[in-house]
C-alpha cells in the first residue's frame, strides 16, 4: 500500500468513530470453537481488531497487522483494557509488501479486505492443520451500498475457486474446505451486503 492508503484508513477510521467500536467477532470463526493454547495467529487487514481480541480471548498469541495507526492504537487500547496484552503483537505493516514466515501460524485471518495476492503469499505462513479463514464483501444486487468498487467485491463463489483452482499449490493440493458460505452481514454493519466465507484447512 502506498502512503494515500495509509491516509486514507486513518481518515476513514478517524471520521467514523463507529468502525472502531467493540464489535463481535464472525459467528462462522466461532463455529469453529477454536482452541489457541501454545498457538499462533495472524490477523491481516485486522482493523478494530474484533479477530484480534477473539483469538487472543481463545488462548492464541496473535499478530495483529494493519496500514492504520489510528486502527492499531484503538486495538491496543482494548487489547490492554481486557488485559490481554501479553497475547497481543500489533504492527504497523504495508501489506503490499507482507510475506509471513513459512510454517509459523496455527490460523490466519483475514476479513472484510479483499487481496487476493496477499491471500495467495500468506498461504505458506500456515503450519500442518493450520486453517486459513477469508470472510469478506460479494457482488450482490441485494447490496445497499451501490457505489463500492467492484474491484473489492467478490464474485459468486469466488473464494472457493480461488482456493481450488490457484492457491492449491501453495499447500501441495494437500488441503480441505472446513466451511463455505454466502450470506447476509451483521446487522451492526452501516449496510447491508452480502458476503462469503471461507475456511481451509492445511492436511
Amino acid at each position: 500500500m502506498s502512503q494515500y492508503d495509509q491516509q486514507k484508513w486513518n481518515k476513514k477510521f478517524s471520521e467514523k468513530s463507529e468502525l472502531l467500536k467493540p464489535r463481535e467477532a464472525s459467528l462462522y470463526l466461532q463455529k469453529l470453537e477454536l482452541k489457541g493454547e501454545d498457538k499462533i495467529a495472524l490477523d491481516l487487514a485486522c482493523g478494530a481488531g474484533r479477530h484480534t481480541l477473539y483469538l487472543a480471548q481463545q488462548g492464541f498469541k496473535v499478530f495483529a497487522l494493519d496500514i492504520s495507526k489510528v486502527a492499531l492504537n484503538a486495538v491496543d487500547q482494548r487489547v490492554e483494557k481486557e488485559g490481554l496484552s501479553a497475547k497481543v503483537n500489533t504492527s504497523y505493516t504495508d501489506l503490499d509488501d507482507f510475506s509471513p514466515e513459512i510454517a509459523l501460524y496455527d490460523i490466519i485471518v483475514i476479513s472484510n479486505f479483499l487481496d487476493t495476492d496477499l491471500i495467495k503469499r500468506a498461504c505458506v505462513g500456515l503450519k500442518k492443520e493450520g486453517l486459513f479463514f477469508v470472510e469478506t464483501y460479494m457482488d450482490d444486487p441485494s447490496n445497499e451500498k451501490k457505489d463500492s468498487n467492484p474491484d473489492f467485491l467478490l464474485q459468486k463463489g469466488e473464494l472457493k475457486t480461488l482456493f481450488t483452482k490457484e492457491i492449491a499449490s501453495c499447500f501441495d493440493e494437500n488441503y480441505e474446505i472446513v466451511l463455505y458460505d454466502e450470506f447476509d452481514n451483521e446487522p451492526y454493519e452501516m449496510y447491508k451486503m452480502k458476503k462469503q466465507v471461507i475456511v481451509v484447512r492445511k492436511l
